[in-house]
Formats: C-alpha cells, structure tokens, sequence
C-alpha cells in the first residue's frame, strides 16, 4: 500500500514552527547554546541524521571543555542568586514554564517523532508526563521544602536521549522549584531540538537554565567534576555511568547515577494468558528503548508450550514502521507500537546480537520482518528492527547479562525455583522486575531474593511519576534515590537521612 507523509509533518515546516516560537535559539543553521541567561552560538555545528528515513537535519553546536567550563562559572553565579529567590516566586516561575510548554505541546512532539523516532503518542506522552509530574511539584514544594534549603551550586544534569521531556526537563523543573539553578548537556543521539525549544520557554519564564551541547567525554570535567557544581545527576548505561562516577572528585558530592540492568519477567505456575498477553504487547512501546522495558522472560519449562503461544500471538501483532507515514496526508497520526531505534547503528548492532546468539547455540524463537511494516515508498528504513527473539541465550552472549535496548528478547527457561530466581537476577542489579504467577507465595519468596528495586506481581513496574520513589540495586544506580519527596531531598539539604544506593550499602529501608 502506497502511503504519504502526514501534511505538514516534514522537517522543514516543524523547524520553521520552532524558530517562530524561539527565533533567539534557533537560526536558518544552528541551534544554539544557552549559557548565562543568553542564547549563543559557539563551537562547531553538526548535522543530524534521522531515525526516521536516514536525512540529514540540523544538529547542535558543539562546545569545548573551556567554553563549558565558562559555562559552569556562569550557571554558578546564577545559582547564587536564584537561591534568594522566594519560594513563590519560584512557583509563580516554574508555573509558567509549564503552561508554556503546555502551549507548545504538539510541536515539541513533532520534534521529539523527527529526532529519536518516537511515535506520536509516545512523543505526547513524554511532553504530558513531565507537564502533569511538576504540576504534583508545584502542589507538593511548600511542604517538601519545610526546613531544607537548596544545595550550594547548580545541579548538572546528564541524560539519555529517550525521554528528554519526562525525564531531563521534568527533574530540572523539580530541581529549580527547590531552589538550584540548573545545567542540561543535550544528549548525543538526538533530543537537542526539543530540549532546546524546552529551555528556550523555561527561560523565558525566568528559570536560571543552562543548555550546552557536546561530547560527554570531553566535557566530563566540567559537567561532572567542576568545584562550582552541587550535584550532578545521570541517567544512561553502565559504562557511561561508572566513568561518570570515576569522573567525580569526591563520592561525597551530591550525586544520582542512574544505569542499566536487564529486566526480567517471570513466569511460573501462571494461567491467566489473555492479561499477560496485554502486558507484553504494551510493553513493546518505543522498541522497549527505555531502562524499564522488559527484554528477557524466564518460565517455568513446563508452561513454555502456553507461553509461546501467547508470546508469538503479541510479537505477531505490533505495529512498527515511519511514524509519519499514512494512507492519505490528512489523515490521523498512524497507529504504532514503535518506530525506528535510535540510529542504523543501534540497528545493526541488534542485528548481530541476535546472529551472534544464534551461532553459539540459541533457539531463534522468532524473527519477524521489515516487510510487515508500516513505510513511505522508496524510504531508507535501515534504522527500523522488527521484533526477534532467541530462546536459551548461550552464556557466552556479549549481551547475556545486559539490556539490549531495542526488541531484541530472550527467553530463559527453568525448571527448579532456585534456577528462576537466579535467571531472573542474571544482571547484578536491575530496575524492575515482575512475576507472572497464580501462586502468591511463590511471588513473595522470589520478591525477597529479587536485585530489582521495584517488583511487580501480575503486572509491569516503571518509573513512576508523582510521589513514587524510584532507584535501583547492585550496579543499576549509585547515589541518591528519586521521586516524590526523595526527588527534593535528593537537592536540597535539610533533617533526616538521605536515601539512595551508596557505596556503603545504604538505600531506602521500606518497600516501594
């Protein structure tokens, strides 16, 4: 079937829309850095490839270690003067910031379609979550603040490119509310659209914001290890993050480091199919590119024949393909699961992942095909992946003990419950976990023995947004934990213990 680009969705005209409502960030060639209060444009320019067909579009201004540094030296002067601001002054603030982002919603989400691939819904999705998080904020800042003060220095702030509204600007915005004036490094892969269109707004409202890009390596030093810097908070994978921790001058500093693990759900004495069915089709969302997404399942072996009717059934029916691609140009944003990962790279990585799997003895359970997707005619689609699985990873897999990140699953079978709880906790520390079961003391047994920070019984754990604390166990997060109170506590000083997963084995002590 012949389809067409959604009217009015290609590059050209959401740029213009984005240099209409931000001229001072954005000119015909660059996007701007955000350094002391003024949009500049330093270091070199680079273009950007699209997940979505492989064109080149405008990429961000590259900086230097020593412009950054500069940029540190400013943001910290801001921070100082932005923690004599009132604390409803900060409100009124922030509060605008987020009824401008809300004005400027839809575009950030053609943005984000354009930059890292994401559907529609799932491009709104992250613009609502981070909106509808801080308004909670807002509401909640009065009495989180009671007693505390901000930390000395601004919080830098270096994330992955998944989920740069609900993840990046919405701690941000949280993290301005308790008073610290804040720095952002756009992610490498994409995000630097969205997130500059972001600051531009949050700017404007009269938010101490900072926005660089550049290399994280390089500039390390600045955004990690500068004196001037209160805390610094990363999300990404384990390599990046034990460098970043490596990188800090004192584990003393103020820090959250947010990494990877392999997620696993579970599957043991278990009939409810049609519910689980649910789950995991769901869990499919954005190419499972997201540190709480599920990539391994360990079952019972004597369930497998009932679960791979299920799993087949889910993997069969998703949707993938050009999230912009329709039938008639005026038609409604397509329906879709996923659209491309992240780059042609992140492709054919997966690519091989599952190749290599298969060589050392994998099952491969299922390989589904890019002609079962959804594209433009002629269009480059080297940066899509259709589902694939491998059944009994070999051990010596290069990825058998971390996340794929991308739908690449496999799945563990065990016969002993000692075997499942040990497939299950095959990463040394993971986000979440769950458990498909109809046996609830089965559940309670492999939740005590769990590495995940959250567990799930019948059902999927995530982030969570509000008042809901998250973190990690083992070597999927060092530093303070987040969420809700924890979120505020974890930038401020005040009474109490401070909660998290330290080097000296400390964490959160209730269940979450």
């Amino acid at each position: 079937m012949n389809r067409s680009l959604k009217l009015g969705t290609d590059f050209s005209t959401i740029y213009a829309k984005a240099r209409a409502v931000a001229p001072e960030a954005f000119d015909e060639s660059s996007i701007r850095n955000l350094i002391g209060g003024e949009w500049q444009v330093l270091g070199t320019v680079i273009s950007h490839i699209t997940p979505v067909d492989q064109s080149e579009i405008i990429g961000p201004s590259m900086l230097s270690l020593d412009q950054t540094m500069t940029a540190v030296k400013k943001a910290a002067q801001m921070d100082k003067d932005w923690a004599k601001v009132s604390l409803d002054e900060r409100k009124s603030r922030v509060a605008k910031a987020v009824e401008l982002l809300q004005e400027n919603r839809d575009l950030l989400a053609q943005l984000l379609i354009w930059e890292i691939g994401k559907p529609w819904k799932l491009a709104c999705a992250d613009v609502d979550r981070c909106i509808e998080g801080v308004q909670w904020y807002i509401e909640e800042i009065d009495r989180q603040m009671d007693g505390r003060t901000p930390l000395t220095g601004p919080v830098s702030n270096i994330a992955s490119w998944n989920y740069p509204l609900s993840v990046l600007v919405h701690a941000e915005l949280v993290q301005l509310l308790a008073g610290n004036a804040v720095i952002a490094k756009t992610p490498s892969q994409g995000g630097f659209h969205a997130l500059t269109l972001s600051h531009a707004l949050m700017a404007r409202a009269g938010l101490p914001v900072t926005l660089v890009s550049g290399s994280g390596a390089e500039l390390a030093p600045a955004l990690v290890s500068s004196p001037e810097l209160g805390a610094m908070a990363f999300v990404g994978g384990r390599n990046n993050g034990r460098s970043a921790a490596s990188s800090l001058r004192s584990l003393a500093k103020r820090h959250i480091l947010e990494q990877e693990g392999l997620n696993s759900w579970g599957i043991w004495d278990y009939s409810n199919w049609d519910e689980l069915s649910t789950h995991l089709t769901k869990g499919f969302e954005y190419a499972k590119q997201r540190c709480t997404a599920y990539p391994r399942y360990v079952v019972q072996r004597e369930l497998f024949p009932e679960f791979l009717e299920m799993y087949l059934g889910v993997v069969k029916s998703l949707k993938f393909g050009h999230p912009l691609a329709v039938e008639n140009p005026n038609d409604d944003y397509p329906e879709l699961h996923f659209g491309p990962v992240i780059s042609a790279k992140k492709a054919t990585e997966l690519g091989q992942a599952f190749s290599e799997a298969v060589s050392r003895g994998g099952v491969p359970l299922y390989a589904g095909s890019l002609s079962s997707g959804s594209f433009l005619e002629g269009q480059d689609t080297s940066a899509y992946v259709s589902p694939k699985t491998v059944l009994e990873p070999p051990k010596s897999w290069s990825i058998h003990h971390s996340e794929p990140f991308g739908p690449l699953d496999s799945v563990v079978l065990a016969d002993t419950e000692a075997e499942f709880i040990a497939a299950m906790n095959v990463s040394n520390g993971n986000l979440v976990s769950s458990v498909a079961t109809d046996d609830l003391g089965f559940a309670d047994r492999v939740k005590e023995e769990s590495q995940a920070f959250k567990f799930g019984v019948n059902k999927p754990r995530s982030r969570g947004d509000k008042a809901e604390v998250f973190g990690g166990l083992g070597a999927s997060w060092r530093g303070c934990f987040v969420g809700g109170d924890l979120l505020v506590e974890a930038v401020t000083e005040g009474p109490g213990q401070l909660y998290g997963n330290f080097s000296d084995g400390s964490r959160y002590p209730t269940d979450v």
